[in-house]
C-alpha cells in the first residue's frame, strides 16, 4: 500500500504549483517537492502522516497552507481505510461465495448430493450434521410419544405428547427419503453415527407417527366429550338441588340421563374413556338414589291424593246430619278406603310422614262415623220397639185396662224411646211420641 494515495498527493501538488505560480523562478522548488511527494507515492508503507507530509514541503515552502496540509492528511487516511474495507469486502464477499457454494451443494436434490457424495462427501458435513441431529431427535421423540400417548394417565399427557409427535414428525420430514441406506463414512468416523438410514425403519417411524396423530386427535374429541358430559351432569345434579318445582327437578333428571348417555358414548379404549367410566358409576349411584326418591315420592303422592279424594267424598256424603244407617256405612266406608291407600304408604317414602298424619286423622273420623252408625241402628231399634208396643197399647180396649197396666205400658214406651239418640233420623219422631206418652201419663196420675 504507497504510503502516499493518489487525492492527497494531487491535494498538495495544487498547492504547491499555487504558490510557484508562473515565475520561472520558483520553477526549481516546485520540482523539488514533487519528486518527494512522487517518491512517497510510489513507497510501500505505513501512510504519510501530517508531521511527515509538513515535513516534506516546510523547508522549501515555509508558507505552505496548514489547511492544506490537514485536507491532504485527511484524504491520505480516508484512502487507507478504504482499501482495507475493500480487502475485508473481498474476504467477506469470498466467504459468501463459498458459503452459497456450500449451500448449494447440499440443497436435498438426488442430482446434486449424489456427485458431490462420491466426489467430496466433506462438502456435505452439514446435510450429515443434520440428518444426524434429526435421526436422534426422531428416535428420542417417537419413544417420548410413545409412552405420553399411549400410556397417558391425564390430558397433560396427551397434550404434551402431541407436542413430542409434532416435533417427532418436523425432524423425521427432515430425513431425505431418497438417501435412505446411505451411510456416509467419512463423517462417521469421527461424530460416531449410531444410525443407518434404512427404507423399513423409515416406514415404522412415519407409520408410528401417524398411529399417534390418530390417537391424539381421538383422545382430544373424547376429552372434549368428557367436559361437555361432564359439565351436563354436574348442572343437572345443581338443578335438581336448588328447583323446588317437580316440573324443574324432572327436567333436571332428563338432563342428568343424557350427560351419563354421553359418557357411555366416549370409547372405552381412550384416557378419557377410562375416565368417563369411574365419573359414570359415581354419576348412576348417584341418579338410582335420586331416582329412587323420585319415584317413591311419586308412589306417595299418588297414594296420598287417592286417600285425600275418597276423604273428600267421605266429607261431603257426611254433611248435614243426620243420615241413616246406610248411608252412614258408605262414608265408613269411604274413610277405610282413604285409610287403605295410605296404609300402602311405604315407610322409606317421602311422603311417610304425611300419610302417618292423615291415618291419624281418618282413623278418628271413621271412629266418629262408626259410632254414627251404632247410634242410628240402636235408635231404630228403639223407635220400632216403642212404636211396637205403642200399636200393641192402641190395639187394646182401654176401658177394661186398669191404669195402672196402661201406665206400666206407657212407662216401657217411654223407656224405649228414651234410648233414641239425638241426631239421629229417630230422634224426633221419637220426641213427638215421647211428649204424647208423657202427657197420657199425667193425665192417669191426676
Amino acid at each position: 500500500m504507497p504510503r502516499l494515495c493518489d487525492r492527497a498527493f494531487e491535494i498538495l501538488a495544487a498547492e504547491v504549483k499555487r504558490l510557484c505560480g508562473s515565475d520561472p523562478l520558483q520553477k526549481v522548488r516546485q520540482d523539488i517537492v514533487l519528486k518527494r511527494l512522487e517518491r512517497f507515492r510510489s513507497v510501500e508503507g505505513p501512510p504519510l502522516t501530517l508531521a511527515e507530509m509538513r515535513q516534506a514541503v516546510e523547508d522549501i515552502f515555509p508558507e505552505f497552507s496548514e489547511k492544506v496540509l490537514k485536507r491532504a492528511a485527511k484524504a491520505n487516511g480516508v484512502a487507507v481505510v478504504q482499501r482495507q474495507l475493500g480487502c475485508v469486502g473481498v474476504t467477506a464477499l469470498g466467504l459468501v461465495g463459498l458459503t452459497g457454494a456450500v449451500w448449494l451443494l447440499n440443497l436435498p436434490y438426488p442430482m446434486i448430493r449424489w456427485p458431490v457424495a462420491r466426489v467430496a462427501p466433506i462438502v456435505l458435513l452439514p446435510s450429515f450434521i443434520r440428518m444426524d441431529r434429526d435421526y436422534r431427535q426422531t428416535v428420542s421423540l417417537v419413544a417420548q410419544a410413545d409412552q405420553l400417548v399411549n400410556q397417558a394417565t391425564s390430558a397433560q399427557d396427551i397434550e404434551l405428547g402431541n407436542e413430542k409427535v409434532t416435533q417427532a414428525q418436523e425432524h423425521l420430514d427432515g430425513l431425505p427419503v431418497w438417501f435412505l441406506g446411505y451411510y456416509p463414512r467419512t463423517y462417521c468416523t469421527f461424530a460416531s453415527c449410531t444410525w443407518r438410514f434404512t427404507f423399513d425403519e423409515f416406514q415404522t417411524a412415519r407409520s408410528e407417527v401417524g398411529r399417534m396423530e390418530a390417537r391424539v386427535f381421538q383422545e382430544k374429541n373424547s376429552q372434549d366429550l368428557l367436559q361437555t358430559a361432564t359439565a351436563t351432569v354436574e348442572t343437572a345434579k345443581q338443578t335438581y338441588r336448588t328447583s323446588q318445582e317437580p316440573s324443574a327437578k324432572t327436567a333436571a333428571l332428563v338432563a342428568w340421563q343424557s350427560g351419563m348417555d354421553k359418557l357411555n358414548e366416549i370409547p372405552a379404549e381412550t384416557l378419557a374413556g377410562r375416565m368417563a367410566q369411574t365419573k359414570l358409576a359415581a354419576y348412576s349411584r348417584d341418579y338410582e338414589q335420586v331416582a329412587g326418591s323420585v319415584a317413591g315420592s311419586t308412589r306417595s303422592n299418588t297414594l296420598i291424593g287417592a286417600a285425600r279424594e275418597f276423604a273428600l267424598t267421605a266429607a261431603q256424603e257426611g254433611q248435614n246430619p243426620p243420615h241413616n244407617a246406610d248411608t252412614w256405612r258408605r262414608i265408613a266406608a269411604l274413610w277405610e278406603q282413604a285409610i287403605d291407600r295410605l296404609e300402602q304408604v311405604p315407610v322409606e317414602d317421602a311422603g311417610y310422614t304425611e300419610a302417618q298424619r292423615l291415618l291419624a286423622n281418618y282413623t278418628k273420623n271413621l271412629g266418629i262415623v262408626e259410632s254414627k252408625v251404632s247410634a242410628e241402628e240402636d235408635s231404630a231399634r228403639a223407635l220400632e220397639s216403642a212404636e211396637a208396643k205403642t200399636q200393641e197399647l192402641l190395639a187394646q180396649n182401654l176401658e177394661g185396662v186398669a191404669p195402672n197396666q196402661i201406665a206400666s205400658e206407657l212407662q216401657g214406651i217411654t223407656n224405649d224411646l228414651g234410648r233414641v239418640q239425638s241426631g239421629t233420623t229417630s230422634h224426633q219422631k221419637a220426641q213427638e211420641m215421647l211428649r204424647s206418652a208423657e202427657e197420657k201419663l199425667k193425665q192417669l196420675n191426676r
